[in-house]
């Protein structure tokens, strides 16, 4: 798939938002999943959090976001907590797409554009870059779940937020939603936004670093 950027949705400018984690160590249950880690995210870039089951991927996702403390180090997002900036800083996808399954996408994606502040006129644009206009007025529980991750990442692009917490993004996506996610993902890297993605799939971003979390247990 080549996708132009004038492909993509005029939307307003974003401030980059550098993510800075030093020393970092977490833990769940009582057992150490990370060991002293360092982050450093500027703007345009991307990282891919990779390792087997249970080296702690989500936990730093989570983390990341704010939504659990770490056992010791610190996180800064432009020098803030977490949970301080998330809102206006923050685009979050975790294993759920942020869809109910009675709701049409056109209904949904416009309340998430509307909360955010996002014209409605970027939701058709971005659907057609995910390959899923043609479903806008199809209930989410009638997707696929492939169909339903794509929905979720243009939920996160309506955020219009410049750092981009991913959790799995491609995980039901099939080789064309691979690629449309890398669009999508280049267009938001471009505009000078970054993402960090935790992945078992292998994404072929350009000069993304890969950080496997096995090797700091």
């Amino acid at each position: 798939m080549t996708t132009a950027l004038a492909d993509f949705p005029d939307m307003s400018a974003i401030s980059p938002r550098p993510l800075r984690a030093a020393g970092l160590c977490l833990s769940r249950g009582g057992v150490r999943l990370v060991e002293g880690l360092d982050l450093d995210l500027a703007a345009g870039g991307a990282i891919l959090l990779t390792g087997p089951n249970g080296t702690g991927k989500t936990t730093l996702m989570r983390a990341l976001a704010g939504f659990v403390r770490p056992d010791a180090g610190t996180i800064g997002i432009d020098g803030q907590a977490p949970e301080a900036v998330a809102a206006d800083a923050m685009g979050w996808l975790g294993h759920a797409d942020g869809l109910k399954p009675n709701e049409t996408l056109r209904r949904a994606l416009r309340f998430w554009a509307d909360l955010h502040g996002t014209p409605r006129t970027a939701i058709l644009p971005l659907m057609r870059l995910m390959a899923i206009d043609a479903l806008i007025d199809r209930p989410a529980g009638q997707l696929s779940r492939g169909q339903q991750r794509r929905a979720g990442l243009v939920r996160v692009a309506l955020a219009n937020r410049p750092l981009w917490l991913l959790d799995e993004p491609a995980g039901p996506l099939d080789g064309n939603g691979r690629e449309r996610l890398a669009g999508l993902v280049a267009w938001h890297r471009g505009r000078g936004g970054s993402v960090i993605a935790a992945t078992h799939q292998p994404l072929d971003w350009p000069d993304a670093r890969t950080i496997d979390l096995g090797d700091y247990r």
